[in-house]
């Protein structure tokens, strides 16, 4: 099968791979009919992953139908369509018993809890995907939400009502989402699903700017958007999101909130060594939440919104490309050129 593949910093393969084969009895193939790319796998493309090995194949969101099935599967068919969560878990363990697979006892590595983080679990920017323990890492996916929606449900929506919902967004509060990338347009949205009268929106780049403010938030064009947010009653935003994960737009986060403000970060942040403003966090009285997301959790609720037609996810998609012209994309993305928000692969061409 073709396959999207690390062959080193800033360099994608469009690479023929061996086909996967069933993890076991309680395994599955997906064919997948679309993927995307994700702001985690620029971690991978810049040669920040978690391997040094070349080759694998990459990418953790997949949508697709089921070709064949493990010995021991009874809630699945073959040709079912099914969408496929970043998250792993082991599907036995108490905390996958409750969809909170970020905390699997099993997979303790985060290697071993993503697709194609490294080679340990192969990638979904692939033209076949297997998936293990497929009970709690498959989700059948009703006709009524699309091929595009469903990219987004694997990953960046979960994500972003994850981090909404741990700020505890409130009716009539104001939030600032800093990074309007799929993850922070998502959190948009979620922001206002949950009661927010107000969402700012902080991103250096005008289009996502724009696609923000089709969504109904308030976006801040200005080279100081802390200065902005603090003229707000109350010194600041009640919340602040930040879907980026670099040093400045945490710092900018934390800034942006006023009095008890609360602040969560869903970004990826890879610095042992952030310097945390200790004295600005005890003087608000700040709440600070960071972490992973468990895909599995937060669907049930995403998958009705959507299917309801309450949550969009599919208008932050800008791209759709051939995953033959994955090298591209990759780049088109990292460069966020061409008014650039998320770009849905096609594994067919």
């Amino acid at each position: 099968m073709r396959a999207l593949t690390y062959d080193g910093p800033k360099r994608i393969g469009y690479s023929e791979v061996p086909d996967p084969v069933l993890t076991g009895p309680e395994g599955a193939i997906v064919r997948v009919t679309a993927t995307g790319i994700c702001g985690s796998d620029l971690h991978i493309y810049g040669g920040h992953g978690f391997s040094e090995r070349l080759g694998y194949s990459v990418g953790h969101e997949a949508v697709g139908e089921i070709v064949e099935l493990g010995s021991a599967v009874e809630d699945f068919t073959v040709g079912q369509r099914v969408l496929v969560p970043a998250s792993v878990g082991c599907g036995h363990c108490t905390p996958c018993g409750t969809g909170l697979v970020a905390a699997c006892v099993r997979a303790p590595k985060p290697i071993d809890a993503c697709y194609g983080l490294g080679g340990s679990l192969p990638g979904a920017q692939a033209q076949l995907l297997a998936v293990t323990n497929v009970a709690g890492n498959l989700i059948p996916l009703p006709d009524s939400v699309s091929d595009e929606a469903a990219v987004i449900l694997t990953d960046n929506a979960p994500t972003a009502w994850y981090g909404a919902r741990r700020a505890r967004i409130a009716p009539g509060e104001t939030v600032a989402v800093i990074g309007l990338g799929p993850v922070g347009l998502m959190a948009v949205q979620a922001a206002f699903l949950m009661g927010a009268a107000r969402v700012f929106a902080v991103d250096l780049v005008p289009e996502r700017r724009a696609i923000a403010t089709a969504l109904g938030a308030e976006a801040i064009d200005s080279d100081d958007p802390k200065s902005v947010l603090r003229e707000l009653p109350g010194g600041g935003a009640d919340v602040a999101i930040e879907a980026v994960g670099a040093d400045a737009t945490v710092k900018l986060a934390i800034s942006a909130v006023g009095h008890r403000g609360r602040v969560t970060v869903v970004g990826v942040n890879q610095n042992r060594a952030y310097p945390f403003p200790m004295p600005v966090a005890q003087v608000k009285e700040l709440e600070f939440h960071i972490g992973l997301c468990s895909i599995q959790y937060e669907l049930p609720a995403l998958l009705a919104l959507t299917a309801a037609g309450r949550l969009r996810p599919e208008v932050i998609v800008s791209h759709r490309l051939p995953m033959s012209e994955g090298a591209r994309a990759y780049q088109l993305f990292a460069e966020r050129g061409d008014g650039v928000s998320k770009i849905v692969l096609d594994p067919t061409r």
